[in-house]
């Protein structure tokens, strides 16, 4: 606030040519400042990022393409801090568990065959991540505690969020969401239904069905996503399936490998990646007893390549704008239905469930010792940087950004956390 006030009192000197010499003289300092700033961080560059500029630069000078081996080869503790998914998903039989064969199934249009598929990748969407899923919705995960950073609502529409921070990988992320007059099965099939998403989900520019199961119902899609403020797209390679228990159904989306879509440069693949929910009717706050609206129970983290702390800042100011995208689009999706409008592949899938019985969700419950614990709270980022200099933080930040190559958007949020930082928050 102080410098705006000495600027307000430079633009009211009575000519322009006193306005023009207190401006440079105001300059001056604020111009030495940020150079040894800049100075500063690329002192403090590692000497990957110098041999990384290079490389890239003789290799783009001689015609070639800059490899991710070279990358790798270059800074050898990106093997060590690799994130290395699991390599088996589809399950040759679940135990306790059944599969709801929909009636009515139509020809299926994989890539691959259902055996061909077994038979390559005989585990990918199993058990393993039900289990994993019943411990998040019971808050009996033994992670941390989740901290409640957002609570709003529509007349038809409630949103909760939480964060959480591990002690190794990316922000975590729950969410509470209850439409009103919607069904289970409607909104199961409202979130699986590429074809119908990229007419409410203005990020997806690109989805395709890579394989499909036709007896369990998993599939493995490709989304290309849009990042905004010009940030390069991302590529996300997802196994997906359902398990249903009653009218209760436990979604399971993440980061799987595949080795016959190949790694490009552009858009960036995104190996780390979990968004799972479970779905369920709960009584309408209309408070008539009736099951008329459906609760869905998110949870989500992923590593989009850009610092966790600065994505964290990104989340919390754009949750609510994106939130507020999905009741549109849902209830357009539930006039879309009502018009008995062909039924798409992927929504047709969403149907194919796995059926696993009370008891067995029971006896994986009964398997969960620790338990996390949500804290009703909102969350205050404490201010990094509080007792380094305001513009030796700002140009620390020109230097890191201009020697990461990462794109505008990792660029725009560094300098928007730099000035963050510089700024302070009065406590």
């Amino acid at each position: 606030m102080a410098l705006g006030s000495v600027l307000l009192e430079i633009l009211h000197r009575p000519t322009t040519g006193q306005v023009l010499s207190e401006l440079l003289i105001f300059a001056i300092p604020l111009w030495v400042a940020v150079a040894i700033g800049v100075l500063v961080g690329w002192v403090w560059k590692p000497k990957w990022a110098s041999t990384l500029s290079r490389e890239m630069f003789l290799d783009a000078k001689q015609g070639g393409e800059f490899s991710v081996t070279s990358l790798s080869t270059m800074i050898p503790s990106l093997n060590i801090l690799k994130f290395q998914l699991p390599s088996f998903f589809w399950a040759a039989d679940d135990g306790g568990i059944q599969t709801d064969s929909f009636s009515g199934r139509r020809t299926l249009n994989s890539k691959c065959s259902s055996s061909k598929m077994e038979k390559e990748k005989p585990n990918l969407v199993m058990e393993d991540d039900l289990e994993h899923l019943c411990k998040l919705v019971e808050v009996k995960d033994g992670g941390p505690a989740w901290i409640q950073m957002m609570d709003r609502s529509t007349p038809t529409m409630n949103y909760q969020a939480w964060r959480r921070d591990p002690e190794t990988g990316p922000p975590q992320y729950r969410t509470r969401t209850v439409f009103e007059d919607a069904t289970p099965e409607m909104v199961r099939d409202f979130f699986w239904d590429d074809e119908f998403r990229a007419k409410w989900d203005d990020m997806l520019v690109h989805a395709e069905t890579l394989e499909e199961c036709p007896t369990r119902g998993t599939m493995v899609v490709q989304w290309v996503r849009k990042f905004p403020f010009f940030c390069s797209d991302r590529e996300y390679i997802i196994g997906r399936r359902i398990w249903k228990s009653g009218r209760m159904y436990y979604c399971v989306t993440k980061g799987v490998p595949c080795s016959s879509v190949p790694r490009r440069n552009k858009p960036r693949r995104v190996d780390l990646y979990y968004s799972s929910w479970c779905i369920r009717a709960v009584e309408s706050k209309r408070g008539d007893g009736e099951l008329t609206a459906c609760e869905v129970m998110l949870f989500h983290h992923e590593d989009m390549g850009i610092p966790w702390e600065i994505a964290k800042l990104g989340v919390r100011q754009g949750m609510w704008g994106a939130v507020k995208k999905l009741e549109p689009g849902l209830r357009a999706y539930q006039k879309h239905r009502a018009s008995a409008a062909q039924l798409s592949q992927s929504a047709f899938m969403a149907q194919i469930n796995t059926k696993v019985s009370a008891d067995h969700l029971r006896s994986l419950e009964t398997s969960i010792s620790d338990s996390s614990e949500i804290e009703i709270r909102e969350t205050s980022e404490k201010p990094v940087g509080h007792n380094v200099p305001k513009l030796l933080v700002i140009g620390g930040a020109v230097a890191l950004a201009c020697s990461l190559e990462r794109g505008l958007l990792t660029k725009a949020l560094i300098f928007g956390v730099a000035r963050k930082f510089a700024i302070g928050r009065r406590s």
